[in-house]
């Protein structure tokens, strides 16, 4: 029977709480938030201990269980149970690839491995949404970005450059929800965020961006799956795939669509962005921000010997 069940859904348990995530009641969500940070510890509870650790009855952790599609919640527990062993094969196969080579091979491995992520990036991300994303970024007037983890540098390098090029960029960094809350208090439709997740997928991410949507926002997710529950509240979604390596996360095919991104802007607004290189130049220039930690080589001389800009007569 339980087999049936399976091949009938064809899902795992967290595909099924990704499709049936935005329809949850607040109980709910606050169970599947758990699952998503602490799987590990939740596959070992009963539903009267998962109950009391989110904060909701018992009751309401198999009513839970039954409104995903299970029967009941030893049926859920079991999927969940299926669904970290295959996690756990995952990190052991790769264990067993990688546990004799030597280090040269490791490196041509990782790195092919990486090559390939970025060719099926190449062909499955979508090209329409990807204009979309441009258009949106270039036509909002504030843009908030957010990746936490191992995403965090990623919603860095992507802060960084946006900053350079068209400003009005707020980079959400904090540990608490209520502070993201904060700092996104006045976002409204004419604003867009961008929310940055891979597995595991960030909560605290999918909750900054349900408020954005809330608020009529655009919004724009760097994610690796049509599964990923960041597809839940963006209007556009940028597909990257994403695996682990050992225990690394392979980020190198969403920042290369993070770098496309920024190039694209720039395409598109040559002039405006001419103007912002060259007044941050100048600041930097005439600030001698760099002389303390970078040497610019121009003409063959170093930067050092060079006077402050004057202005042009």
């Amino acid at each position: 029977m339980r087999q049936k069940m399976v091949i009938q859904n064809r899902y795992d348990v967290i595909t099924r709480i990704n499709e049936h995530y935005s329809r949850m009641s607040k109980g709910q969500k606050a169970i599947s938030a758990f699952i998503y940070d602490h799987y590990d510890q939740a596959v070992f509870m009963t539903a009267a201990k998962l109950g009391e650790t989110v904060g909701v009855s018992e009751s309401t952790v198999v009513r839970y269980a039954m409104f995903i599609g299970y029967n009941g919640y030893p049926e859920f527990q079991r999927d969940l149970e299926d669904w970290v062993q295959n996690k756990i094969n995952s990190v052991q196969k790769i264990g067993a690839k990688y546990g004799k080579s030597t280090q040269s091979e490791i490196l041509t491995s990782v790195l092919e491995a990486d090559m390939e992520k970025l060719q099926d990036t190449i062909h499955n991300l979508d090209p329409v949404a990807f204009e979309t994303a441009v258009d949106i970024i270039l036509e909002a007037k504030n843009i908030y970005i957010m990746g936490v983890r191992s995403c965090e540098p990623l919603a860095d390098f992507l802060h960084f450059y946006l900053n350079m090029v068209r400003g009005n960029v707020v980079l959400l960094k904090t540990t608490s929800m209520s502070e993201t809350f904060e700092q996104m208090l006045r976002i409204d439709e004419q604003d867009a965020m961008i929310g940055i997740s891979f597995p595991r997928y960030s909560m605290r991410t999918l909750k900054a961006m349900e408020f954005a949507n809330d608020r009529n926002a655009k919004v724009i997710t760097i994610t690796d799956s049509v599964h990923s529950p960041m597809n839940l509240y963006s209007s556009c979604n940028l597909l990257a795939r994403s695996d682990m390596v050992s225990i690394v996360d392979s980020l190198v095919a969403p920042l290369s669509v993070i770098n496309a991104l920024v190039v694209a802007i720039c395409l598109k607004r040559p002039e405006e962005v001419k103007k912002s290189l060259k007044d941050l130049e100048e600041a930097w220039n005439n600030y001698q921000v760099y002389l303390n930690d970078e040497i610019n080589f121009i003409d063959e001389e170093p930067m050092l010997n060079y006077p402050l800009r004057k202005k042009e007569e």
